[in-house]
């Protein structure tokens, strides 16, 4: 009974299977294309820019020394304030400079006195030789008495004016309007005056506006340079005023423009650099000297540039490329060469063509020869880009620029 009940299972179980086996074989259907976005090209007239690191300085730093030595007397400014031009900064005791213009001047006036009895006395003489009552020698030294006096009476003079000018000089008064610093010495100590070394330093005075900033150019740079002026697609700055932007270490981009007005003559031979100087209008005291700076300055000249987002810039064993899509939405190789970044695009020198739709989103889904399908979309650069798009102003050769230009 078991082994029937066996033998019907296997029965039944062949006719299923045999059943089975006269089933259509499902058809599996091919996955559609992957999705990705293309962009075009964008063609735009575009400078390159240069870019270097360097040092805000003040464009006038005075040392403010005394002139006369004696005992400070007065301190008559503020610390760190600003001060005009011909303000008192300073008071030396006056009371030994007062007694010696005093006594300069009575030496003026005895030297005065004795040239009025000279000039008497070779009246008289005058009158007595041409009768014959004095003899020629003594008229001679009559004459010469009064050219003596005549010289003391200048050399009196000259007295008093020293005199004048060393009681001037006990009041220190700012050479030029800016920032002064502290005082480097306080009041009753006893100040070393002169043109000498060893003068006493009082304190520091730095000018406002304009202000300047100092920035080195390698060899290479400079030669970039004078062959773009060569070729006449952007002019040197050796012989026209060219615009800077700088950035302070707390800014995003360049909020500060300039001129570059002085490029040294000669190149550094311990670094091999060129020193250039830029002049930037300060009006509002933003800047002081010693500030770290960023600068960038037209590296070119204007152009029509080929420019892509970095996104869609893939790179293999140091070569950068892009996918671009066909005709025939099929996936294409293209090797580029790349330039620095302007207004947050990539600057593409070489590879593509303007008509060409590059992947700029989903490249990982591409692979060289597949079939795609493409969204277009506009080329945009990436939301961090903080590069400014201000243009370069470049003035003609000798021809005036005012920092408040620009």
């Amino acid at each position: 009974m078991i082994k029937s009940f066996f033998h019907a299972g296997v029965v039944a179980a062949i006719f299923l299977g045999l059943n089975g086996c006269n089933d259509p074989t499902p058809q599996l259907s091919e996955p559609p294309p992957p999705e990705v976005t293309v962009a075009h090209p964008i063609q735009r007239e575009i400078v390159e820019w240069d870019y270097y690191t360097g040092r805000t300085e003040a464009a006038k730093t005075v040392e403010i020394r005394a002139r006369v030595s004696g005992y400070l007397d007065e301190i008559a400014f503020e610390p760190g304030k600003i001060v005009e031009k011909g303000d008192l900064l300073f008071v030396i005791d006056q009371r030994p400079y007062q007694a010696v213009l005093a006594q300069a001047r009575a030496g003026l006036k005895r030297a005065r006195a004795q040239l009025t009895l000279a000039i008497t006395e070779l009246e008289r003489a005058e009158q007595l030789v041409g009768r014959k009552l004095i003899a020629r020698e003594e008229y001679d030294q009559r004459l010469a008495e009064r050219q003596v006096a005549q010289a003391e009476v200048m050399e009196m003079q000259a007295a008093v004016e020293s005199a004048r000018l060393d009681l001037n000089f006990t009041e220190i008064r700012a050479p030029i309007g800016g920032r002064i610093s502290r005082q480097l010495v306080d009041g009753g100590n006893l100040i070393i005056g002169g043109g000498e070394g060893n003068a006493t330093l009082l304190a520091i005075l730095v000018s406002i506006d304009p202000i300047y900033v100092y920035i080195d150019a390698d060899e290479r740079a400079v030669l970039k340079y004078r062959r773009l002026h060569q070729e006449g697609s952007r002019v040197s700055a050796r012989y026209a005023r060219i615009l800077a932007q700088v950035g302070l270490a707390t800014d995003k981009d360049f909020p500060f423009q300039g001129i570059i007005d002085y490029v040294a003559p000669r190149a550094n031979p311990s670094t091999g650099t060129v020193r250039a100087r830029i002049v930037i209008p300060n009006p509002d005291d933003q800047l002081s000297g010693g500030f770290f700076a960023r600068v960038r300055i037209p590296g070119s000249g204007r152009y029509r540039a080929t420019l892509i987002t970095d996104r869609a810039i893939s790179q293999d064993q140091g070569q950068k490329f892009v996918y671009v899509v066909n005709d025939e939405n099929k996936v294409a190789y293209r090797r580029v060469e790349l330039g620095p970044i302007v207004d947050g695009l990539r600057i593409v020198r070489a590879g593509l063509e303007p008509e060409e739709r590059i992947i700029i989103k989903g490249v990982q889904r591409a692979r060289e020869g597949i079939e795609v399908s493409p969204q277009l979309a506009p080329m945009t650069a990436p939301e961090a880009s903080t590069q400014t798009s201000a243009k370069p102003l470049i003035l003609e050769a000798g021809k005036e620029f005012s920092p408040g230009q620009g």
